[in-house]
């Protein structure tokens, strides 16, 4: 992909019941959590990406690949290769990045800042997909910064 030199990017932590979506910037070098959507049966709240889509105007979407330690791939996977092509659709390139471990870090994360007395930081689900999503996305950014290509 092109060099961006300032460009917005959305994160999707993609699951079957909830997708964590975070921003980021490449000027700022950061990216931090939006929300937590909903997903049910039907799937994912497309209203809602497309909202979230209309106000941010990203030029990367990012979804998070949820590989196995050892590199391979479950349903979980394949539900989010193809929550990123159907993302394809808004005509915003869209790239997957390995994602495994990022809901550990991120619900260690929460914990930490609960422990060190933000009693307001509660370390529930939506909170642990919505920072996995900035996590994602702060990985995606580090790995331009260093010249390393995404999944």
């Amino acid at each position: 992909m092109p060099e961006l030199p300032s460009a917005t990017l959305l994160a999707f932590d993609f699951g079957q019941r909830r997708i964590g979506v975070a921003v980021g910037q490449t000027v700022t070098h950061s990216a931090r959590p939006l929300t937590t959507l909903v997903s049910s049966d039907s799937g994912p709240d497309w209203e809602a990406i497309e909202q979230l889509i209309d106000d941010w105007g990203p030029n990367v979407l990012l979804v998070g690949l949820p590989l196995s330690a050892d590199g391979s791939e479950s349903d979980q996977c394949r539900a989010a290769r193809q929550f990123a092509a159907d993302l394809g659709d808004y005509e915003i390139p869209v790239q997957l990045i390995d994602e495994h471990l990022t809901s550990a870090e991120a619900t260690d994360l929460l914990r930490e800042a609960r422990r060190r007395g933000n009693r307001q930081q509660r370390v529930r689900k939506g909170d642990i997909d919505a920072l996995s999503a900035a996590l994602i996305a702060e990985q995606w950014l580090n790995q331009r910064n260093l010249g390393h290509p995404s999944v």
